[in-house]
């Protein structure tokens, strides 16, 4: 897949977001990259066997200070591009649904949630889809 069609599906993942969530997205930047990368000394380290499909760097909207929080870099959310199109087996439409639960997994960690409450996000989002 062309990177130009890749953003586009990862912009359309934002666009799925709740409206409420999505005016809370400030000083935020999406970034592809194609191909995933051996993390960083300053990043997380995934368990043994598991794949990185996005990453978030930055401080999550819980742990920001009150007004004095300002002039400071954009948090990052990286979504990496070659891992989810070999996980949907270059399949379009499986590759556009693990491009919306990875933006929006990213997403529950810039909000602050960890891991669990992450995943407990995603379920309920899936099921109130479903239900639609």
């Amino acid at each position: 897949m062309e990177l130009a069609e890749f953003e586009q599906l990862v912009n359309e993942a934002i666009g799925q977001i709740p409206d409420n969530v999505r005016r809370n997205l400030k000083n935020v930047a999406f970034v592809v990259e194609h191909y995933h990368r051996q993390p960083r000394s300053n990043e997380i380290v995934i368990r043994r066997g598991a794949v990185l499909l996005g990453l978030y760097q930055g401080v999550p909207l819980t742990r920001r200070g009150g007004p004095g929080y300002n002039m400071v870099l954009p948090d990052k959310i990286t979504i990496f591009q070659d891992t989810i199109e070999q996980i949907a087996g270059g399949d379009p439409g499986r590759i556009r649904d693990i491009v919306t639960d990875t933006v929006h997994h990213e997403i529950g960690h810039y909000l602050g949630f960890n891991e669990a409450e992450v995943r407990r996000w995603e379920r309920q989002r899936k099921s109130s889809s479903s239900r639609q």
